[in-house]
C-alpha cells in the first residue's frame, strides 16, 4: 500500500497550470515538523518539505480548483494522497529526479485567521472543516457555506 498522511502549512501560494490534455495541476509545498529531545537533554526542531500534486480532470472540477480558489501560503492543510517519484532530463540533459505526494484528498484546518489577510472561508473554530475528496463533477460554489454547516449527529 502506498499512502501518504499529512499535516502541515503551505510554503507559499499554490501555482495552478493546465495541461495539454485540459486537465489542470495545481502544485505546493507543504511544511511538517517534528520535535525531539536528543541524547543530552536539548529539544530539536526539523521541518520536512513536501511537493504536493493535485489534478483536475479534463472535464473539469476538482481538488485543483478548490486548491487554486482557497488554499494560500501559511495555510495548514490535512493532505492524503500517494508518494510518486518521477524522473526527467534537463535542459542541459542531466537526470533529475523528484518525489511528490500526489494528493487524493484534502481538509482545510484552522480558521483562516493566520492566512496574511487573505479571503478566506471563515467560521467557527470547532465547526466542520472543509473537506474535498476525489475529482466530482459537481460545481464548488456552495464550498465556503460548508463552514457554517453544524453536524449534529456526531457522537462527540
Amino acid at each position: 500500500m502506498n499512502k501518504a498522511i499529512l499535516v502541515g502549512n503551505v510554503g507559499g501560494d499554490p501555482e495552478v497550470r493546465a495541461v495539454g490534455t485540459g486537465a489542470r495541476v495545481a502544485t505546493f509545498s507543504l511544511a511538517t515538523g517534528r520535535t525531539w529531545t536528543d541524547a543530552q537533554g536539548v529539544k530539536q526542531e526539523k521541518t520536512e518539505w513536501h511537493r504536493c500534486v493535485v489534478w483536475n480532470s479534463a472535464r473539469g472540477g476538482g481538488l485543483a480548483d478548490v486548491v487554486e480558489k482557497y488554499v494560500r501560503k501559511g495555510a495548514k492543510l490535512y493532505v492524503e494522497g500517494s508518494i510518486e517519484y518521477r524522473q526527467w532530463q534537463d535542459k542541459d540533459g542531466q537526470t533529475r529526479y523528484t518525489t511528490e505526494i500526489k494528493v487524493t484528498e484534502l481538509v482545510m484546518l484552522g480558521d483562516g485567521s493566520s492566512q496574511g489577510g487573505s479571503p478566506r472561508p471563515t467560521g467557527p473554530a470547532n465547526s466542520s472543516k472543509p473537506r474535498a475528496n476525489k475529482p466530482a463533477d459537481d460545481d464548488f460554489s456552495d464550498f465556503p457555506g460548508a463552514l457554517e454547516d453544524e453536524d449534529d449527529d456526531l457522537p462527540f
